[in-house]
Parts: structure tokens; C-alpha cells; sequence
């Protein structure tokens, strides 16, 4: 029960806005394998080809990422560990969803950003 109060919070926090002031603001600490992680998945989210399911999941990975209060601050160090463990086990949750095209996109915007 609690675990799925949690998933509704988690998709109720994530907003485009929200996810991308996040990423901006925090690239270069969360580090390159939390923002690849982040952004492949916003990219699936975004593809009309995806699920609704799917994209249920990943709203509510990304509004982990993006909520304030979590398991482990961001501010510490370390303290992206527990986004990238929920990053890393929605990926592998959702590997099927995963196109090439989402990866690319995802780099490319790293590139962009010299991340």
C-alpha cells in the first residue's frame, strides 16, 4: 500500500518543467550515468509509440529523481546513488521500451552539454 502511495506521489511531482530545471541544475554533480539514465528514459516517456503503462513507470523514476525529499539527500555525497538505483532498475525494468533512437538522443544532449 505504502509503495504505491508512493508511485501516485512520485508521478504527481514530475513535471517536463520540473525534470529539466533538475537536470540543468544538476548535471555535472549527479554525474554522466544518472543524467544518461534520465534523459533516455524522458525520451522513451516521450515517444508516442510508448505505452501509457510504460510511461506510468517512468513518471514516477523521473519524479523520484526530481522530489526533493529523498532516500539519500542530494547534497551529500553520494547522494544521487539511491536516483540511480531507481534510474538503473526502471531502465532494466522497461529494456523492451529501450529503442536506439532514445539512447542517441540522450547523448546527443549530453554532447550538447559537454557532459
Amino acid at each position: 500500500m505504502a509503495l504505491q502511495y508512493d508511485i501516485k506521489r512520485f508521478e504527481r511531482e514530475y513535471s517536463d518543467a520540473s525534470f529539466w530545471e533538475k537536470i540543468k541544475r544538476f548535471a555535472r554533480v549527479a554525474g554522466r550515468e544518472v543524467v544518461e539514465k534520465a534523459l533516455t528514459l524522458y525520451y522513451v516517456a516521450k515517444d508516442r509509440d510508448t505505452p501509457m503503462k510504460v510511461k506510468a513507470t517512468i513518471f514516477a523514476a523521473l519524479g523520484y529523481f526530481i522530489l526533493p525529499l529523498d532516500a539519500v539527500p542530494d547534497m551529500v555525497m553520494g547522494g544521487y546513488s539511491d536516483d540511480l538505483g531507481v534510474l538503473a532498475i526502471t531502465m532494466a525494468m522497461l529494456v523492451d521500451a529501450i529503442k536506439r533512437e532514445h539512447r542517441d538522443q540522450a547523448r546527443s544532449r549530453m554532447r550538447q552539454w559537454a557532459i
